[in-house]
């Protein structure tokens, strides 16, 4: 027995404390919000509460696995992404007019989900790897190794997520050192192809980006998300209407309450005081992240750490964002609130890796 305890001690030692206590009050402030947002179906809270369990076991496993072990998966991770995005792409299974996921017979998978660790994992690698020799060359390459997946990604179609791998290539770069010519050239280039892209986008997806300019042109079509949730988040007032006395949510006029847009119904419930405390839960996070990248002792550390810090604020940003009406509609969940299984397991992956770089402070060699 003694045993046992100090194998259990030595595992829980590295989980971050600050850490910790912060992503275990946003899980209980989403299974409380999920409860309620749900009509208090106990299928769906218990489905919530096992998926929170597996991501919270999977960031235990994480947070205990040394940086430089975590540095090697990079390589191999990516490579089965990117072979399994290319698999979507001819053999995937389509779900409302997508082609994003991969049916393994037991269950289905949605690689992209892979790709959200893999990424800046594989990038992190590479530019630790040839940190005593950076030139131009390796910036090129680390960009076509961002560019392929993002192509992929986007090809599904699956714009939220082509974004956000996006956003994560592009602050890894910056925090690897992307000159900043480089980077104002491609704000540049990214301006003027901007036509292009409005004319490779779908359908479906120009209307989202038009019905944010004016929601009432389509008030029962495509505009109704954006209606509906900030009607729910303006209704809750200061204080909010408190927990399960939301009508918008009750009376079941908030779309994907549980998932996209639960943010709504926690504006609604909780109110404008309820909104900025859980914007400063978020905060609070990024800030920890950030402190632990400017504390670790390895490139391929400081890199993760400040790479999955601002891919958190970011994922936060254009969630609200969309819920409150001034971004489209682009279908991404609100971190470590919104019910679903590979989300949050992705998540608490993420938060296990930072806390691993916060916990190791050997230096390694990879």
């Amino acid at each position: 027995m003694p045993q046992s305890r100090h194998w259990i001690v030595r595992r829980l030692s590295h989980l971050d404390g600050i850490l910790l206590v912060l992503v275990l009050l946003l899980l209980g402030i989403s299974l409380a919000v999920v409860a309620s947002a749900s009509g208090q179906s106990p299928a769906r809270i218990s489905g919530h509460l096992v998926n929170m369990g597996l991501a919270l076991s999977v960031m235990v496993v994480m947070a205990n696995v040394p940086p430089h072990l975590l540095s090697k998966v990079g390589p191999p991770l990516y490579a089965a992404g990117v072979v399994l995005l290319i698999g979507v792409a001819l053999f995937g299974e389509i779900r409302n007019g997508s082609r994003r996921w991969l049916n393994l017979g037991v269950m289905a998978f949605q690689p992209s989900e892979l790709l959200k660790l893999a990424l800046p994992l594989m990038l992190a690698w590479y530019f630790q790897r040839n940190e005593a020799v950076l030139r131009a060359k390796h910036f090129l390459v680390g960009g076509a190794l961002l560019l392929v997946p993002f192509l992929l990604v986007l090809r599904q179609p699956d714009l939220g997520t082509a974004l956000m791998l996006g956003a994560s290539g592009f602050y890894l770069l910056f925090f690897a050192g992307l000159p900043w010519k480089a980077m104002f050239g491609g704000a540049a280039l990214g301006a003027a192809s901007l036509p292009v892209v409005w004319g490779l986008l779908h359908d479906y997806q120009q209307r989202r980006v038009l019905t944010l300019l004016d929601p009432t042109s389509d008030p029962l079509g495509d505009g109704y998300h954006i209606i509906q949730s900030t009607i729910a988040i303006g209704s809750g007032g200061l204080f909010g209407k408190g927990w399960t006395q939301g009508t918008q949510n009750q009376l079941d006029f908030i779309p994907e309450r549980t998932t996209d847009f639960i943010f709504a119904v926690f504006g609604e419930e909780f109110g404008y005081i309820g909104a900025i405390l859980l914007v400063g839960l978020y905060l609070a996070i990024v800030a920890r992240g950030l402190t632990i990248a400017a504390r670790a002792p390895t490139q391929f550390g400081r890199l993760m750490a400040a790479t999955l810090s601002l891919n958190l604020f970011t994922y936060v940003f254009v969630n609200m964002g969309m819920v409150s009406g001034i971004l489209p509609v682009v279908g991404v969940p609100l971190p470590l609130m919104s019910y679903g299984g590979t989300a949050l397991i992705t998540l608490l992956l993420g938060m296990g890796i930072l806390m691993s770089v916060a916990t190791h402070r050997q230096l390694n060699k990879t």
